[in-house]
């Protein structure tokens, strides 16, 4: 079963939760996976549209992920079920983005709200965590690994390559089973030792 909305919108985000619990009941996992990255430098981004990127940025890759994740625990707390909420977050959120500031911030704080909710949440038995991968091969990275920085972006790991989805899913799968309660409040680091801290 597929369920589509437009996470720009506060309305779409709750109608979306509504049609799952309508079909399915309340969801036992939620996977915050919905992102943008826009490049938008200082030194040659007009102040218009650095405010406007930052906003739907902050808007798609903070905001609908907290909107969700307070839908979705609300209803598991309502039904007295344990859940677990994973968010998709970014190394960026660590080692800083010079070309996507907007981008950076947003994943920073979905990594605190991670950490946030972990602690709100864990009474509830509702397991708060977060992947943080590197550079991903998937659409949105393609013009990037394709363009005159592939090599590059690639060798940012010893491995010589960036990661597959696959292994992205992996981990989410480990965190969304039940023998991962403990691991709530952890981000998960999933960047091939191209950043470490």
């Amino acid at each position: 079963m597929c369920f589509a909305a437009d996470l720009a919108h506060e309305a779409a985000r709750r109608s979306l939760i509504d049609a799952v619990k309508g079909s399915m009941g309340v969801p036992d996992i939620l996977v915050n996976n919905a992102g943008l990255y826009r490049l938008t430098p200082l030194a040659v981004t007009n102040e218009g549209a650095w405010l406007a990127t930052f906003k739907t940025l902050i808007e798609i890759n903070l905001l609908a992920p907290a909107h969700l994740a307070y839908l979705t625990a609300r209803a598991m707390i309502e039904q007295g079920r344990p859940g677990r909420i994973i968010n998709i977050g970014s190394r960026g959120a660590y080692r800083g983005e010079p070309d996507a500031p907007g981008y950076g911030s947003a994943k920073a704080g979905l990594h605190a709200l991670t950490q946030s909710l972990a602690l709100a949440l864990g009474p509830h038995h509702i397991s708060v965590t977060a992947v943080a991968p590197g550079w991903v091969e998937t659409d949105m990275a393609k013009a990037h690994l394709d363009g005159p920085r592939g090599d590059e972006i690639r060798n940012q790991s010893p491995l010589g390559r960036v990661a597959r989805p696959d292994e992205v899913a992996a981990a989410v799968v480990y965190l969304a089973g039940m023998d991962a309660e403990y691991a709530t409040g952890a981000v998960l680091d999933l960047n091939g030792a191209s950043y470490l801290r």
